[in-house]
């Protein structure tokens, strides 16, 4: 049993690295934890990040499953799942260029997250994740890549532990990176125009994920 522990470390660095790459990618969870943090505060982009982390869980518990396959057999329901996250992005896109300045808070200079409560950032975060189904073929496919055929319970918690707290960590990264003063300053000096950009791309990524059938 204890040899079989350790030879859980291959197929969970291999994970590991895989994962790694996915996350630091800059994709739809990036720019909306990093939107969030400057706009928001640094606790409204940890919040979004921790969203994130937990589609991430979830997302892993179904790449054990083998959603791949699910998929594979029920190209109508990956279609359809498909289909709903790019209406998703799209509508992220869209609410960017409806968005109303900011209220800036008094002599600290930091934008007030008032307007928006940790539940809706952390739903945005989580929404946001599982809507998006190249993340859930991504994960099928580190799953098929790194991990034995038949996975045992306790490989597959440290997979998705592993997992989860990179996603946690780098996105957490993100929000504390874009909420300092610096960048909150540059942000709201730039606010029109970089919310624009925000926007465009969640149209972007969703309009692609409903366009390439």
């Amino acid at each position: 049993m204890e040899f079989s522990h350790l030879g859980y470390a291959a197929p969970l660095l291999s994970l590991a690295l895989l994962w790694t790459v996915a996350v630091v990618t800059p994709g739809p969870n990036f720019f909306n934890i990093a939107q969030l943090a400057a706009s928001q505060s640094k606790r409204h982009g940890v919040v979004a990040a921790l969203g994130v982390a937990t589609g991430t869980v979830l997302w892993g518990l179904a790449g054990a499953l083998g959603i791949k396959s699910l998929f594979s057999a029920a190209p109508t329901l990956y279609l359809s799942f498909k289909i709903a996250g790019g209406c998703y992005l799209i509508y992220l896109g869209l609410k960017q260029f409806r968005r109303k300045p900011p209220v800036v808070a008094g002599k600290s200079g930091s934008i007030d997250g008032a307007g928006r409560t940790l539940l809706s950032v952390y739903g945005q975060g989580f929404l946001g994740n599982m809507t998006n189904p190249k993340s859930a073929l991504f994960v099928a496919t580190i799953f098929a890549t790194a991990m034995p055929a038949s996975v045992p319970p306790m490989l597959l918690a440290l997979a998705v532990l592993t997992m989860a707290t990179l996603s946690f960590s780098w996105y957490s990264g993100v929000a504390l990176l874009f909420s300092s003063r610096r960048m909150a300053g540059a942000y709201d000096r730039s606010r029109k125009w970089l919310d624009r950009f925000a926007g465009s791309c969640y149209l972007l990524f969703g309009a692609h994920l409903v366009a390439n059938r």
